[in-house]
């Protein structure tokens, strides 16, 4: 039923306690693949690029790079590789941007059938003033979104 699984994770614990149920439902349905998403901000910067013209010989060009690029692709690909010592095919996804924004275009992109995530559980005004990614891509996709509430920090 399921053959592709997203599951957006920004690095925390709270973020990861999907993966027990991502393991068990790619198992369950003999998904094909489950993608890792990691999304962090787009931030603008500048490269030199050779420029005969110029006296020192150099200009900078913009160029929009991910803040947290690296480290997210370093932690996806740890997180890929637990999953697929337990058998299940990963692809790792690293995307510049608004976090629910990205998700959901890139669901739809890759033809995702499942997406996957943690809530926190915020309700009330906590949930106004900080927002949520989760109830963002819970209101935006067409594709089905399973919402995981983690489990309360004590």
């Amino acid at each position: 039923m399921y053959k592709k699984i997203m599951v957006p994770l920004d690095g925390s614990k709270l973020a990861e306690s999907v993966l027990p149920h991502v393991e068990a439902i790619a198992k369950g349905t003999n998904a094909e693949e489950v993608i890792l998403v990691s999304v962090t901000e787009r931030v603008l910067g500048y490269r030199p690029v050779t420029d005969y013209a110029q006296p020192t010989g150099e200009k900078l060009v913009p160029e929009a790079v991910g803040k947290m690029e690296k480290q997210a692709q370093r932690y996806l690909s740890r997180v890929a590789k637990g999953l697929e010592a337990k058998g299940i095919k990963t692809e790792t996804l690293v995307l510049l941007g608004n976090p629910a924004e990205e998700i959901t275009l890139n669901a739809k992109h890759y033809e995702a059938d499942l997406i996957i995530m943690a809530s926190h559980g915020r309700s009330g005004i906590s949930r106004w003033t900080h927002g949520s990614v989760a109830d963002k891509v819970f209101r935006a996709s067409s594709v089905p979104v399973l919402m995981v509430r983690a489990p309360v920090a004590t």
